[in-house]
């Protein structure tokens, strides 16, 4: 939830390319569009893992699983520590604000 500005998307894209590379996931694509920047990866084992970055500085992390048996998952024994925002049509944009992620232009 925290904002990311504009003028910081950019380095925010690279800290995390970065990290993804260094820890040996495949590139499959990089958007630098100005307005919706993502970037596409895949795991060793075959998850699918993109970043993008939406309206207001909106970041989404998505991930998509390889082919897997559906089993049953229990439900978690402690309670969320940060919003769910179950029952809630549209997420909220984001409303935090960083000094360094939230910052303009120096």
């Amino acid at each position: 939830m925290t904002v990311i500005s504009a003028e910081r998307r950019g380095s925010f894209l690279g800290v995390v390319d970065r990290y993804w590379r260094k820890s040996g996931y495949r590139m499959k694509s990089i958007n630098n569009d100005p307005d919706v920047p993502a970037i596409f990866a895949q795991t060793k084992d075959g998850f699918g893992v993109s970043l993008i970055v939406g309206g207001e500085g909106q970041v989404f992390f998505e991930v998509d699983s390889p082919c897997v048996e559906k089993s049953e998952v229990a439900e978690s024994t402690t309670p969320a520590t940060a919003p769910t925002y179950e029952g809630m049509e549209h997420i909220p944009r984001p409303n935090i604000r960083s000094d360094f992620w939230s910052a303009g232009a120096p």
